[in-house]
């Protein structure tokens, strides 16, 4: 072989392995979540602009990227670096910074959006539709998996910055080994989380009395960018109040004005999660006169900021009172007669003159103050004990007043108020609040009235009288308390600290009656222990008493008896003999008529025989002798001898009877 087949032979060897080696460099393996960035290393055409991207064959950051797989690019003419695919986690959002497009107008923030730039992983539709330099106004949402270009658009999650800045301070940064991280942009790791609006145990750091307690709350909206608000406004309303307006012109009642106030315009532009839309809406810089409600919202944090506050709660037996620092003008309703400031409709800058009652009310407590005002019975304390309903009275302490003639006196006082709820936005025009109205009012007429009393009367006498010092009071606070249009339910005296040297003197005062009164006791004893003795006698006599009054009323209802019977008897005797009387009369004169016949027939003496015979048979009388003796001379003896009389009286009768 002769040299020049020998050079020759190098040459092409050292070409096919330069050209394999090319090759090799030329190919490029592009992963699954990866992009490849491709740099034009010559060209005759030059950049044009700010722009750091060649869109048409100029040398640098080619707009194609490298999707995955096997790619090939000249090495001598580029070179390819590879990026991740921009991924956002869940729960955090991706803010969009661009690189390319047109400069920012003046004054403004962010750059405009518009639905052709999608989730800008194309690069040149992006510059091709008048995409601006600078922060995107929306977000990339939780779980985002897109190919953006690491040039054209940086991408900061809370891990990680994606893409390669073009800003000198920020290469700086980078060629130093420090890595780019959301605090490289200002911001801090929480604000690119989801925002999240939800219940929330309470803290010291809330302005309320309650801690430690779970309760509702809002997102109150604070917003970057926008036109300013119109003079005098401190909160953006879309629309202003101008539907407000319409609908008290419509002479609709101010709980359909309280409805419209309440109502959120936030579907307008999607939570302010579509900023765009917020703007093209009218919305201005500043802060939001609408609330966010429980909900997660993927918000840019260089545009809205969000905080949290409890959401306006009215318990049962209470109402708010509404101080409106943002509506329409004032204008008064309350009349020419209240002169304790105005009261206006509900959407005009005051106090409302209509109060919310029992509810949940999603409430900017930067545009609105509420008053709570309870409208139940209150019971104030002036006394070392405090209300846990309320609290209201912790600050008031027991009242001293002297007597007149010095004596110190402690008094621990209860007074029971009820503040209407039609009067309360009233009673809050004219105190501001209801700790205002117990401690400077209420105090003010207790303590004076009782300081008063007590030094113009003896302390014996305010003892004495207390129940009277305590209705003279009742009446005293009853009218103060109504110039303020707050009823007076009761005013109650609990107890009263007497001074020592008046707590001696009562209790010497106090033995000596009832020593008295002990005294008095005994002689009332000794009096009915006689009484009693005397009583006991008497009960003792009481059973022979009682037993002589029974005989008494025995023998008087005895002797009652027998004269009733008796009376009785001799009306029996009385009516018999009568009816006897008749009869005997009846008989006699019956027997006269006969005797009188028999005479007639038979003669006086034969008639008065035969009716003594028949009177003796009559009266069963024996005329003869069980045993009679017979004459021994034959004869009949005596009975013949008078039957023979008796026949010959009959004869004679007869015989004179025919003779006469």
């Amino acid at each position: 072989m002769t040299l020049l087949s020998l050079i020759l032979t190098t040459l092409l060897v050292a070409a096919l392995v330069g050209a394999t080696l090319l090759t090799l460099a030329s190919l490029h393996r592009i992963g699954p979540n990866e992009v490849g960035l491709v740099t034009k290393r010559l060209s005759f055409r030059k950049l044009h602009d700010d722009n750091p991207i060649a869109f048409s064959g100029e040398a640098g950051y080619e707009a194609d990227l490298l999707m995955p797989g096997l790619r090939w690019k000249l090495a001598i003419l580029y070179r390819v670096d590879k990026f991740p695919w921009v991924q956002v986690p869940a729960g955090e959002i991706g803010v969009v910074i661009a690189q390319v497009g047109a400069p920012l107008p003046i004054g403004a923030k962010s750059a405009a959006f518009k639905s052709v730039f999608a989730n800008f992983s194309d690069v040149r539709s992006f510059v091709g539709h008048g995409g601006q330099k600078g922060v995107q106004r929306p977000v990339l949402p939780p779980g985002t998996l897109v190919p953006i270009h690491p040039v054209g658009f940086l991408v900061i999650t809370k891990s990680q910055v994606y893409g390669l800045p073009v800003s000198t301070e920020l290469q700086l940064r980078n060629g130093r080994n420090d890595r780019l991280s959301c605090k490289s942009f200002g911001l801090d790791p929480k604000q690119l989380e989801v925002v999240r609006v939800e219940p929330q145990v309470l803290s010291s750091a809330f302005d309320t009395d309650v801690t430690g307690d779970t309760v509702d709350m809002v997102g109150i909206v604070t917003t970057y960018e926008g036109d300013p608000l119109p003079a005098g406004d401190i909160a953006s309303r879309i629309g202003a109040f101008r539907d407000v307006g319409e609908i008290e012109l419509a002479g609709e009642p101010d709980a359909k004005l309280i409805e419209s106030i309440l109502g959120s315009k936030n579907e307008l532009h999607n939570n302010y999660q579509d900023f765009q839309k917020f703007l093209d809406a009218g919305g201005r810089i500043g802060l939001q006169h609408d609330p966010l409600l429980y909900g997660g919202y993927t918000l840019n944090p260089f545009l809205v900021s969000v905080e949290k506050v409890p959401m306006l709660v009215v318990q049962q037996g209470q109402v708010a009172v509404m101080k409106s620092f943002v509506g329409l003008p004032t204008k008064d309703t309350s009349g020419v007669e209240f002169q304790h400031g105005s009261l206006v409709r509900p959407g005009h800058r005051g106090i409302w003159q209509e109060p919310l009652r029992t509810g949940k009310y999603a409430i900017n407590p930067r545009c609105y103050q509420p008053e709570i005002v309870p409208t139940s019975i209150l019971t104030l304390n002036w006394a070392n004990a405090v209300s846990m309903a309320h609290k209201l009275d912790e600050r008031l302490q027991q009242i001293e007043a002297k007597s007149r003639e010095g004596f110190v006196f402690k008094i621990d006082l209860q007074v029971q108020i009820h503040v209407p709820d039609t009067e309360a936005p009233y009673v809050i025009s004219i105190v501001g609040t209801i700790k205002n109205l117990v401690n400077e009012v209420l105090q003010a007429a207790v303590g004076n009235h009782f300081r008063d009393k007590l030094q113009s009367m003896p302390a014996i006498s305010f003892i004495e009288t207390r129940q009277e010092v305590q209705q003279q009071a009742l009446a005293h606070i009853r009218q103060q308390l109504s110039q303020y249009r707050v009823a007076t339910k009761g005013v109650y005296i609990q107890d009263v600290v007497l001074p020592a040297e008046l707590v001696k003197v009562l209790t010497e005062r106090e033995i000596a009656t009832q020593e008295i009164q002990t005294y008095q006791r005994q002689q009332e004893a000794e009096r009915v222990r006689i009484e009693t003795e005397k009583a006991r006698g008497t009960a003792d006599m009481q059973a022979r008493l009682a037993q002589a009054q029974v005989g008494v009323e025995i023998k008087n209802n005895e002797a009652s008896a027998r004269k009733l019977e008796a009376d009785g008897e001799a009306t029996y005797i009385r009516e018999t003999g009568r009816a006897k009387s008749a009869e005997i009369e009846a008989v006699g004169l019956a027997r006269a008529k006969g005797y009188e016949a028999q005479r007639d027939a038979v003669g006086r003496e034969a008639t008065a025989i035969v009716n003594a015979i028949e009177a003796l048979g009559r009266f069963q009388q024996r005329i003869v002798p069980e045993v009679l003796t017979v004459s021994t001379n034959g004869g009949g003896g005596g009975f013949e001898g008078l039957a023979a009389t008796l026949m010959a009286h009959l004869r004679g009768a007869g015989g004179d009877k025919k003779t006469a």
